[in-house]
């Protein structure tokens, strides 16, 4: 049996390794973390014997005390639930004019329709409602449809050229791709709906194109580019564009025009969650 040997400065035995010259003591651990130790291994093994611990193939152990998380979970949503369930009773029982008009309930129907909004409607419309490319603003008081509570309670309802039998529907004809207008009429109409907006251009293409505007597009956006919401027709006079409002981006529109599609969600949403998401697109700014 070899002999062990000790540090020269210390005392302290060496564990006999060494790397370039220096020597590994063999220091033993602390008393008290030693202790601390043993203390959380007895602690784990109390852990799994009143907690859920093991998992087996198809189920895992319960534990004395039968914790689980997901009951506490189900006990708190219930207890959210009773306590919302006076505020959901009323809205239950009130149009969207009476929510607005109780300030109790309006801030509740608030916070609850921008829930909803954040999950349901921001991908499109934008998380404060600014909109994008195709898809209209909703803090504005620009509106296809009509901006007051009603129109857009029923919006929301129906959809625009949805699957919902009541659907909002309005189509543009395709005055370029049909033949319907030639390409220089197309111009000459994109240049006068532009000047609905301000934008300078010859008297005599101004001319032309309101010609143009009035044979063919009037009857649906109204004389003065004013738009119609019974039809869903935009106005031309507000400087809002869904789809460009620059030339190319207008004479695209007039020769094949997009139509965008927004969903039924009614039978999606509940009534309650679809009053409370109404009131709350409303106070975006825009609502009329």
């Amino acid at each position: 049996m070899s002999e062990i040997e000790r540090d020269p400065v210390t005392g302290t035995a060496t564990t006999g390794h060494e790397w370039d010259g220096i020597k590994e003591l063999d220091t033993p651990m602390p008393k008290w973390w030693l202790y601390v130790l043993y203390a959380t291994i007895v602690w784990s093994i109390g852990y799994w014997i009143v907690y859920p611990a093991w998992p087996s193939f198809s189920n895992y152990t319960r534990g004395l005390f039968g914790y689980s998380t997901r009951a506490t979970y189900d006990q708190q949503a219930a207890a959210a639930a009773d306590s919302q369930k006076e505020w959901l009773d009323r809205i239950a029982s009130s149009s969207v004019d009476q929510i607005v008009q109780d300030p109790e309930l309006f801030d509740f129907a608030q916070n609850g329709g921008k829930a909803v909004f954040a999950e349901n409607c921001a991908p499109c419309h934008g998380a404060g409602g600014q909109g994008g490319p195709g898809y209209p603003t909703l803090a504005d008081d620009s509106w296809l449809w009509g901006g007051t509570l009603a129109d857009i309670e029923h919006t929301i309802r129906v959809g625009v050229r949805s699957s919902h039998a009541e659907t909002r529907v309005s189509e543009m004809p395709k005055f370029g791709a049909d033949q319907v207008l030639t390409p220089e009429q197309i111009g000459d109409v994109a240049d006068y709906v532009l000047s609905l907006s301000g934008t300078a251009a010859e008297p005599a293409v101004l001319d032309r194109g309101a010609t143009v505007f009035a044979e063919n597009c009037a009857a649906c956006h109204a004389e003065k580019g004013q738009g119609m919401k019974d039809l869903g027709a935009p106005a031309l006079n507000d400087s809002i564009w869904l789809y460009g409002g620059d030339r190319s981006a207008i004479v695209a529109q007039v020769t094949r025009p997009r139509h965008g599609v927004m969903p039924t969600w009614e039978g999606r949403l509940s009534d309650n969650w679809i009053k409370m998401l109404t009131v709350y697109v409303h106070s975006l700014g825009g609502g009329q």
